[in-house]
This record gives C-alpha cells, sequence and structure tokens, in this order.
C-alpha cells in the first residue's frame, strides 16, 4: 500500500501552536486508500503544545534552509533551529515510509506549501512555502496543501 506523509494535526491530533486537531473529511478524501503516516515537525523537534505563533521573517522556508531567513515566535524568539530540525525529522519519517507525496497543513510555518504567513503576525500572507514543505520538495517529495487549506 502507498504512504503518504499527513501533517498531524490535519488527523485530528491536537497539536497545532493552538492546543487542536483539524481534521476533515476532505484531508480523508485526499488521502484515499494510502496509508497515512502522520507527523508534527513541530512537536518532533519538542516544541511544546500548545505554543506561540511563529512565522518566517525576511523570506520563506527555502529562504531558512538556505540561511537567508529565520523562524520566530510572537514574543520575538527565534525559534528557527526547532523548524529545521523538525523538517528533518520529517524528512526521515518520509524516506523511512517510501513516502512520495506529503500532504500538509497550509500556511504554517513548517508544512504550508505555496502561502505562507507574512512573519508580522498580522494575518497577511506571501507566497513561498514552510521549512518542511521546502526540505521535502527538495528531496523529491511532492508537496500539497491542506484541502480547503
Amino acid at each position: 500500500m502507498e504512504s503518504v506523509l499527513v501533517s498531524a494535526c490535519l488527523q485530528g491530533v491536537p497539536c497545532r501552536f493552538d492546543g487542536r486537531g483539524k481534521a476533515s473529511s476532505e484531508t480523508a478524501a485526499a488521502i484515499g486508500d494510502r496509508r497515512p503516516v502522520s507527523f508534527c515537525p513541530e512537536v518532533a523537534a519538542g516544541l511544546s503544545t500548545p505554543r506561540r505563533p511563529a512565522e518566517i521573517v525576511g523570506g520563506d522556508g527555502h529562504d531558512v534552509l538556505d540561511g537567508r531567513a529565520r523562524v520566530v515566535d510572537d514574543t520575538g524568539r527565534d525559534v528557527t533551529e526547532a523548524f529545521l530540525e523538525g523538517a528533518g525529522r520529517a524528512l526521515e519519517a518520509a524516506r523511512r515510509a517510501g513516502c512520495t507525496e506529503a500532504l500538509l497543513m497550509a500556511r504554517s510555518p513548517s508544512c504550508g506549501r505555496g502561502r505562507v504567513y507574512d512573519g508580522t503576525f498580522t494575518g497577511e500572507l506571501r507566497d513561498g512555502d514552510g521549512v518542511t514543505a521546502a526540505l521535502l520538495e527538495r528531496h523529491g517529495i511532492t508537496v500539497r496543501p491542506a484541502p480547503g487549506g
């Protein structure tokens, strides 16, 4: 059976920054008959649940991977290293399970694909990917945002 890496919050695991999950019938339909490999990069890196909201400042996840941008929480605390560690652990999990695709939480600084919050904590979005999404894409894993996200 084919496996797909899925943001754990999309499967109802209460691991989002606000301590909630975000399961939906749309996500279940997108997974289909594949085996979901649930994973939360932020929790895997040791960040607490709930935790302060974080955004990428100075670019997107590709810029974070290249050392040109940082991930900070809404108090200004730099959490870049945790996001990089979580992304690496997500890549390891995807490889172990043989995943060629990932279904990730939209707009997240870890999992966002195509659009992420812009680093101002005002709800504004910018084009780009989260840190985990960027790392997975760089390693040949197709990343799709959650349906309806």
